[in-house]
C-alpha cells in the first residue's frame, strides 16, 4: 500500500463492531464500521447501515479492531465515512480533488496533477 492510500485507509476505522449478518439499510446503535465484502465496508451513521466503496487496491480490511477502507479510486458521488469529512483525496486520473461532503464525495477541483502525501492534497497545474 503506497503512502497516499495508507491516509486514507486509516480514516475510516477506529472502532470495529461485530456486525455478522447486517446489511445495508439494516438498523443500529452508536457508530462503527464493518467490512461487508472485499471491497465494501458498511458505517453504522443515523441508526442504519450505510455502504462505503473501497476501491482501492487494498479495498475493505478488519485487524485488531480497525476496519481500513482503502479510497483510492473512489468516485464522484461514492458514499464517505463521517470520520472523512471535509478531507479530500485524488481522483482515480489524478486530474481532480474530490471532497467529502455531507457523506459523499464531491469533486471539489480540476488540476493538471492531484498529488497526495500522508497530511495534504495538491492540485498542481
Amino acid at each position: 500500500m503506497n503512502r497516499s492510500s495508507v491516509l486514507f485507509s486509516l480514516m475510516i476505522g477506529s472502532l470495529l463492531l461485530s456486525a455478522c449478518g447486517v446489511k445495508a439499510g439494516d438498523s443500529c446503535r452508536g457508530g462503527g464500521y464493518t467490512c461487508a465484502s472485499e471491497k465494501e465496508a458498511l458505517e453504522c451513521r443515523d441508526e442504519v447501515w450505510r455502504t462505503l466503496q473501497c476501491r482501492g487496491a487494498s479495498g475493505c480490511s478488519e485487524s485488531d479492531g480497525t476496519v481500513q477502507c482503502d479510497m483510492q479510486g473512489n468516485l464522484v458521488g461514492d458514499s464517505c465515512a463521517a470520520s472523512a469529512e471535509g478531507r479530500g483525496l485524488c481522483t482515480a486520473d489524478n486530474r481532480g480533488v474530490l471532497e467529502c461532503r455531507m457523506g459523499v464525495l464531491t469533486l471539489v477541483k480540476t488540476c493538471g496533477t492531484c498529488v497526495m502525501d500522508d497530511t495534504h492534497v495538491t492540485c498542481e497545474p
